[in-house]
């Protein structure tokens, strides 16, 4: 990636000579499609696909260049753009707030009144020092040490040593942008003003997230109890200057080059301020918010594309009549039935496949009839966790708190993380039901035995294979679900010598809720292929104009499927379709069409 944003420099300047550019230029790259920082060390083939554009940022401009560098595709635009920032108060941020934090679409500062809660805190702290007091994380010891009275003079070695020996985790390191989820959700819980950490370290951590310098965080070594100790002890130790940093003008190399090369200086550690960097829930939290946003997306598009299936299977709309919802009012169902209602055969939007053929049969399988029942569960599911992590994302989790307009400190367990590990356990059961029930749609394409369609959705059956073994891979991806969604936080095990003796593991409820909405993203984008493949077979008859766009849309990214090919890389591109939410911002517009002519109100439709 570093090749490719000199090389790109060295185009243009090769196409404008009279332009002066810097011999050694610095420069930031990130992804055009979603903003996402771009690590110049990595190798193209493992951060971009074809026909991806890159957005390279030096001294104030902005470039665009494409993947694969063909000549005249390079423009430079004039930006005059300032930054945009997001205020941080310990009060206000969300799920979909962090994500772009996380992608690095904004920076983010302090208002005025949250750096006097902040210093009102700090000297909470710097009293009880002054008056020789005892308190625990202050002048003590940690965990089972918590009897341990430490000398005044060796106040800022003890929090270093704490910041260094809870550096035991393991595996891959987190990517740049969940990393600057996780240090934007520390600094947000650090603003609400009852850590004690002072104003100094607080600005230092914001100025590292604002330039980029992002710590070596592995992901594995959390129990989730005195919260995310291990990854967070990772994430401070870069701030220190030790231990490994990334930004995109360096990679990965040692975190005092990294910092110094952005001109920013380690954070010195005051008297309580490791403890109150290491205590909280953020690296489950800031986890849970990317799955619970993600999860949120797929589920949207999951109606969609259950209704093109419904289409080629020739289902009927009569279940998702209003008055059968408005008798089992779920607000999750209702929302799913009003979907399929405005996409689905109307006097808004009428289908030459619905009625070139009347309905023949009694009613349809569960897959297509259930879909509002099946479908609906998952999105009160997901509103349900999106509450909890808006919470937990604007809560105090340290220990002990500091109320400064009690002047004391208070120990407790604010740290412990079950709400977000039981939360996030209940993400992976509620959403593993969309994939669950696609792959048995997909099913049902691929069978003759249960469709009109040809046999796995191909011409020339045996010759060529068609959709057969992409059915395997939903079934594949289903069945790992299945495993993943086995409740991490039912286990416990005793830590610290048994002073933390019941811990909430959400560091991987978090993890293997991600993994299980990448693979319902995985499964839903085979069920789009598989559905605007068997569309094919019903031409020249349309569907409706909703559903249509829809399959126009993937037809700009994937072929129809005429004989055997790869399949693997249109299933990547129809995934990445979803990621990007196109196939609901296709048919947003119509449901507002048939919303407004209906007066059928469709919640959450924006």
């Amino acid at each position: 990636m570093r090749w490719l944003g000199l090389e790109a420099l060295r185009r243009y300047a090769r196409a404008h000579p009279s332009e002066v550019l810097s011999s050694q230029p610095s420069f930031v790259l990130k992804r055009c499609v979603d903003g996402g920082l771009l690590d110049v060390e990595d190798s193209i083939s493992s951060v971009l696909s074809d026909n991806d554009f890159v957005k390279l940022r030096i001294h104030g401009d902005t470039w665009d260049r494409s993947h694969d560098l063909l000549p005249g595709c390079i423009k430079r635009i004039q930006s005059n753009e300032e930054d945009e920032y997001i205020s941080l108060d310990g009060n206000s941020l969300t799920t979909a707030d962090l994500v772009s934090l996380g992608k690095g679409h904004y920076k983010i500062k302090l208002s005025s009144e949250t750096e006097e809660c902040v210093n009102k805190a700090r000297d909470v702290i710097e009293k009880i020092i002054s008056e020789n007091a005892v308190v625990y994380g202050v002048n003590t010891g940690f965990g089972k040490f918590a009897r341990s009275v430490v000398a005044k003079d060796q106040l800022k070695e003890l929090q270093e040593n704490l910041i260094r020996s809870t550096c035991a985790g393991v595996g891959a390191a987190l990517i740049p942008e969940r990393t600057r989820m996780l240090l934007a959700l520390r600094i947000n819980t650090l603003a609400k003003g009852y850590s004690g950490v002072s104003l100094e370290t607080l600005q230092k951590m914001l100025s590292a997230f604002n330039a980029s310098c992002l710590s070596w965080v592995p992901e594995k070594g959390t129990v989730g109890a005195s919260g995310d100790l291990a990854p967070l002890a990772h994430l401070a130790l870069g701030l220190m200057g030790e231990g490994q940093m990334w930004s995109p003008n360096t990679g990965w190399t040692d975190a005092r080059t990294v910092l110094e090369g952005h001109g920013l200086t380690p954070i010195s550690l005051k008297p309580k301020e490791g403890l109150a960097l290491i205590n909280g829930t953020q690296m489950m939290s800031s986890l849970g918010a990317e799955a619970v946003e993600r999860a949120e997306a797929i589920a949207r598009q999951a109606d969609v594309i259950a209704a093109l299936t419904l289409e080629v299977l020739r289902g009927t709309n009569k279940a998702f009549d209003n008055d059968i919802h408005a008798v089992r009012p779920h607000a999750g169902q209702i929302l799913v039935a009003q979907r399929f209602r405005a996409l689905l055969h109307s006097d808004i939007f009428p289908s030459a496949i619905a009625e070139e053929k009347p309905y023949d049969r009694v009613q349809d399988a569960y897959t297509l009839r259930c879909c509002p029942q099946v479908h609906g569960v998952a999105n009160d599911t997901i509103a349900f966790v999106k509450k909890i992590l808006n919470t937990e994302l604007n809560s105090s989790t340290d220990n002990p708190l500091v109320f400064a307009e009690r002047g004391i400190t208070i120990s407790g367990g604010n740290f412990h993380g079950e709400y977000p590990a039981k939360a996030l356990d209940f993400l992976s059961i509620g959403v593993h039901e969309l994939a669950s029930i696609s792959e048995r749609r997909i099913e049902r394409m691929c069978n003759p035995s249960l469709s009109d369609l040809p046999a796995f959705l191909v011409k020339e059956g045996g010759f060529n294979s068609g959709f057969m073994i992409a059915h395997c891979t939903a079934a594949a991806l289903v069945s790992e679900n299945k495993v993943l969604c086995h409740p991490a936080s039912v286990d416990s095990l005793s830590t610290s010598a048994a002073t933390e003796d019941h811990v909430s593991m959400g560091g991987w409820a978090a993890r293997k809720a991600l993994r299980v909405v990448e693979h319902v993203e995985q499964v839903l984008a085979i069920e789009l292929l598989a559905a605007c493949q068997a569309l094919e077979f019903f031409r020249p008859l349309g569907t409706t104009a909703p559903l249509e766009r829809v399959y126009e849309l993937l037809r700009t990214v994937v072929r129809p499927w005429d004989k055997d090919r790869v399949m693997s890389s249109d299933i990547e591109v129809a995934h990445k379709l979803l990621l990007e939410e196109k196939v609901w911002k296709a048919v947003l517009p119509y449901m507002e069409q048939y919303k407004d002519s209906h007066r059928d109100h469709i919640s959450s439709v924006d």
